[in-house]
């Protein structure tokens, strides 16, 4: 039996893949897509399995721009919660239930219909999120605008102003390198839950439930916690080295699926290293380049995707518990290709266990126990 279903195939998919430590989305290397590619024409690519030509690229885009908007009953919904102790994920998870609410569509199940509810989770989402952010601070909602790219309306609604070049370089490059991983443990919720027919809403709520989980989605805000923890350079590798003699789990070092390092990771230190430098806070970056090297020299495990978008994140001057939401914003753009697709060749997943419990027994009344 294969523990935790380690190494076990359990579908077949033509959206993503990890071959020989290589990450590909529809076969283009995560280097290529990062290096060129707006993270719009990366949905694009994982719904449809193409490349878009420009009009296609410019009506996708327009689509995804006409829907940010939320219902006003979401936005209400949002204030409603303690926002003294509610964490985003949390928040996020029943918002986006909500949503099926007051979707027309939401139980309709034709393919048309599957992608014109996948636009508007796509574009809604990060709505969600910047409104949470702010309405918890006691500002009010930033509305998206149209002619902002999808990175840039994030941080604009997120912030209230435009972003500078650099900023909306940083999160639409860490949108495309969190967009889709074949089948981690959020896109296989996501296809468990549709497989039984459930609507596209019901998937990308327990997708989010399965992220929102420290070994998952919530490595990232852990990396920064103890980044801070840490305070200064010079403390890094003794904070280690205790970890390490307490046998406790270093956060964002590693991964389950890759054996010579996360390919996603060395955009993300770049981005760390050029931000904290802008920002005037290169200790993040210095602090991390320590902790990846005397782990990977000890332990042999480099740093993961996880690791390094924790300081550019916080360089961005972005709250710890919104790393989370902001992986999930770019991830449901794999979510929903992966709900396109087990809706496309559908059937229910329904594996086997391997009973180990006691055998044989015989009842005994309860009065003679």
């Amino acid at each position: 039996m294969a523990k935790g279903l380690e190494g076990i195939v359990a579908t077949e998919t033509s959206i993503s893949s990890i071959i020989d430590d290589q990450l590909t989305y529809v076969g283009y290397t995560i280097d290529d897509l990062a290096e060129n590619s707006s993270f719009e024409e990366v949905v694009y690519l994982l719904w449809n399995l193409k490349l878009p030509k420009k009009a296609e690229l410019d009506e996708f885009k327009a689509n995804l721009a006409a829907e940010m908007e939320l219902p006003e009953a979401v936005i209400d919904h949002l204030r409603s919660y303690d926002l003294s102790t509610v964490h985003p994920m949390a928040a996020l998870r029943s918002a986006v239930s909500i949503l099926g609410l007051y979707d027309e569509e939401a139980d309709v199940m034709d393919e048309a219909a599957n992608k014109r509810k996948a636009v508007r989770l796509q574009a809604q989402i990060a709505t969600i999120v910047t409104a949470f952010a702010r309405i918890r601070k006691g500002k009010e909602p930033v509305k998206p605008k149209k002619d902002l790219s999808f990175a840039a309306n994030f941080l604009y609604m997120l912030n209230g102003e435009e972003p500078k070049d650099i900023e909306e370089e940083a999160i639409n490059k860490a949108l495309i390198l969190h967009a889709d991983h074949e089948l981690n443990a959020s896109t296989f919720t996501a296809r468990v839950c549709v497989a039984t027919l459930s609507d596209i809403y019901s998937g990308v709520t327990a997708a989010i439930g399965a992220l929102k989980g420290p070994l998952h989605g919530g490595a990232n805000e852990r990396v920064m916690a103890m980044l801070t923890e840490i305070g200064e350079e010079d403390n890094a590798i003794p904070y280690i080295k205790k970890k390490m003699d307490n046998k406790e789990k270093i956060m964002g070092m590693g991964h389950r699926v890759y054996e010579n390092g996360d390919p996603r990771a060395k955009f993300l230190r770049e981005m760390s290293k050029e931000l904290t430098k802008i920002t005037g806070q290169s200790k993040w970056y210095n602090m991390s380049i320590k902790i990846e090297e005397f782990v990977k020299e000890e332990k042999g495990l480099p740093a993961n995707v996880d690791f390094y978008s924790a300081s550019v994140y916080h360089s961005l001057g972005i709250d710890h518990d919104l790393f989370t939401p902001i992986f999930a914003t770019s991830r449901i753009s794999g979510w929903l290709a992966h709900i396109l697709e087990q809706y496309d060749n559908n059937r229910l997943i329904r594996p086997r266990a391997e009973y180990v419990g006691p055998k044989t027994q015989k009842y005994v009344p309860i009065e003679e126990r």
